[in-house]
Order: structure tokens, then C-alpha cells, then sequence
């Protein structure tokens, strides 16, 4: 990691963890098996992004399209989460690890909702990386679902439509306070964006790797943000080239 330039990294990383049905075919296993190879990768990718001094890290871990999966998945996945929750509480405790979760989190089993609100305030004086999962997330849901919250606020005065501005829309949405991501990462060799983080990401860097997600472990996690430092960001403008 020497070669990692400590004055570049992206401040925000936000991943797309795919493969881990395809990953779970390919090894002759079940899918409920790849998710829980995908958990390891998570705990390696969490540490590495905390060594290296990632302040951000945000992991597209169940989208609002996943609840059409079949029942016993879905429910292995509730339970492998709160496991990670339960296993890696002391871990964000010790590193100085802020947990959140963004999403149409009602959605998920009173259990975890619980769960999820009980590490939030665990971790809450923790400053040094802060860990979001993106739990029954849309990006398009969020924009409705800001949008509709907007538009509760005009109705009822306390918000006149002049005064609605793109910062105003960004302060309303799940991810109110973060900063909109650096580095997108996409695994398993899949080119698309899969509605994660529609409005946020207009000048992210995406990197696009064909490596499933359980096979995505630190070496392949630093040769993104390699990558990412050897490129330049213009932001709309014509750059230095």
C-alpha cells in the first residue's frame, strides 16, 4: 500500500457488490453460500478503506428490486446481516467506525430495523470512517420519496418554491450530509449503475472490474483506488491536459 498517495484518495467510495450468486454457481455451491463469501469481502474491503484512510464507505448491499428474490434468500440475507451487524460491532468500536443505513429501511424485519438503529447509536461518536449500507435502496425511489417530502414542505409553508435549489434537493434525500461519492466501483463485469445512487453519482469516477465480489479482496480493492489517483477529475470544465 505504499504506493497508495495518501493526498489523493477519494474521500467517498461507494461499491456496487455484484457476483455473488454467479461466484456461488461457478464454485458448485449455493447462492446463500456467495453472499456469505460476499460478507468476508466486505470485512476485508472495510479494513483495507480504514487502513489506507477512506473517510466514506457506502455498500449497495440489498436494492428495493432484491425483494422479488425467493423468500428463503431474502431471509438468509436479513440474517447474514444481522449477523455482520452483531460480529463486527466491536470492530467499528475500536476503529473508530460510524455504522448508517440509508434506504426505505421500514421495509426490513422489525428485528434488523432495530438492530440497525442500535449499532447507528453505538457508533454514533465515532469519527474516523463512516460505514453506510444501502438497505432496500432505489435511486429513483429516493428521489421520489425526497421529492414527495419537498413537496410536504411547500404545502404546509415552510419552504417557498423560489427558495428550492439543487442544495436544498441533496439535503433532502436518504444521503443528507455525505458527500456525493469519488469513486464508484462496480464488480462482476456488469456495466450498469442498477438505480444506486442516481442523483449523486453525475461526477463520479466509475471502475468497472470483472472480478465477482467475493473474489474482490484488497489487492483488487487497492488497484481501483490506484487507478482512481492516475485520473483527472474536471468536473465539466476542460482540465489541465
Amino acid at each position: 500500500m505504499s504506493d497508495i498517495d495518501p493526498q489523493k484518495l477519494p474521500k467517498h467510495v461507494a461499491i456496487i457488490m455484484d457476483g455473488n450468486g454467479r461466484w456461488a454457481k461457478k464454485n458448485a455451491l449455493n447462492r446463500v453460500r456467495g453472499h456469505e463469501e460476499g460478507a468476508e469481502s466486505v470485512r476485508e474491503i472495510v479494513r483495507t478503506s480504514r487502513k489506507i484512510g477512506i473517510s466514506w464507505l457506502t455498500l449497495y448491499a440489498f436494492s428495493e428490486e432484491n425483494w422479488v428474490r425467493p423468500k428463503h434468500e431474502i431471509n438468509a440475507l436479513m440474517k447474514l446481516l444481522k449477523r455482520f451487524l452483531k460480529s463486527e460491532l466491536n470492530e467499528m468500536l475500536e476503529n473508530g467506525i460510524r455504522f448508517n443505513a440509508i434506504g426505505r429501511l421500514t421495509k426490513l424485519p422489525q428485528d434488523l430495523q432495530n438492530l440497525i438503529m442500535k449499532t447507528v447509536q453505538q457508533t454514533s461518536m465515532n469519527r474516523d470512517m463512516i460505514l453506510t449500507l444501502a438497505l432496500s435502496y432505489g435511486g429513483r425511489q429516493e428521489i421520489f420519496d425526497t421529492l414527495q417530502k419537498i413537496a410536504k414542505t411547500i404545502q404546509s409553508g415552510d419552504l417557498n418554491f423560489e427558495q428550492l435549489t439543487e442544495q436544498v434537493i441533496s439535503d433532502s434525500l436518504y444521503t443528507a450530509g455525505m458527500p456525493d461519492p469519488d469513486l464508484l466501483i462496480r464488480t462482476s463485469g456488469e456495466s450498469r449503475i442498477s438505480n444506486f445512487l442516481l442523483w449523486q453519482i453525475a461526477y463520479t469516477e466509475i471502475y468497472l472490474t470483472p472480478i465477482l465480489w467475493p473474489d474482490f479482496r484488497k489487492e483488487a480493492y487497492l488497484k481501483a483506488i490506484r487507478e482512481f489517483q492516475n485520473r483527472e477529475r474536471r468536473f465539466g470544465g476542460l482540465g489541465h491536459s
